[in-house]
């Protein structure tokens, strides 16, 4: 079993370099640090990992708080604009417990699901990510900054097609003491912010001046 960083339940106590730049700067963690958990796209987009342990009950989630889901493009100068539908759950503190990104690249027709979660989880477990209780797609953790997990893989069409039709999204992880934490959010607006103008476009420089 390999943990990384410190020991954070979820709910409990709870790409490309251009990517790279536009995704983390709005990203709600230190990015110093960081580690690679696995290579990306190391396995096929949605399948179950293989586990030497199995999740032994499950945990009562602690409440977390969604936002409404958002769209903000990030353009840089000789490059597509790179956009992100995304949704932030936090908890009464005011912490970010969460945040779910879908990530598509302006003309490209590929998507990408990116998920921020706190440390301290089993990571070889990933994250099950469910539509109104159908079948479940399974996100890898790929690295681990200080404060935060990324989990990510490609985003596959049926998926973002259960999303845009459905209610609700379910987010199971595996805890540091093997069991089950799971936190669900709305869908209501998700199809009309992926599918709508930008709330923000940010202008990214690739000038070091």
């Amino acid at each position: 079993m390999r943990k990384q960083g410190s020991r954070l339940g979820l709910f409990s106590q709870c790409c490309r370099p251009i990517a790279i730049l536009a995704l983390l700067a709005l990203a709600p963690v230190t990015i110093a640090e960081a580690q690679q958990v696995r290579p990306p796209d190391s396995s096929p987009p949605g399948k179950a990992p293989d586990m030497e342990i199995r999740p032994r009950g499950q945990q009562m989630p602690r409440d977390v708080k969604y936002s409404a889901w958002s769209k903000f493009c990030f353009k840089v100068p000789d490059a597509k604009m790179l956009c992100r539908t995304t949704i932030t759950g936090t908890w009464d503190t005011g912490q970010i417990a969460v945040r779910v990104d879908l990530i598509e690249r302006e003309g490209d027709g590929g998507a990408r699901v990116q998920l921020y979660l706190p440390v301290g989880l089993y990571l070889q477990s990933g994250v099950k990510l469910t539509v109104d209780g159908g079948p479940p797609f399974w996100v890898p953790y790929v690295w681990c900054l200080t404060n935060a997990c990324v989990a990510a893989t490609l985003a596959e069409p049926e998926l973002i097609r259960e999303m845009e039709a459905g209610r609700s999204l379910t987010l199971e992880v595996v805890d540091s003491n093997i069991l089950t934490v799971a936190s669900s959010m709305s869908l209501d607006n998700f199809a009309a912010a992926r599918n709508g103008a930008p709330a923000r476009i940010f202008q990214q420089s690739l000038d070091n001046e």
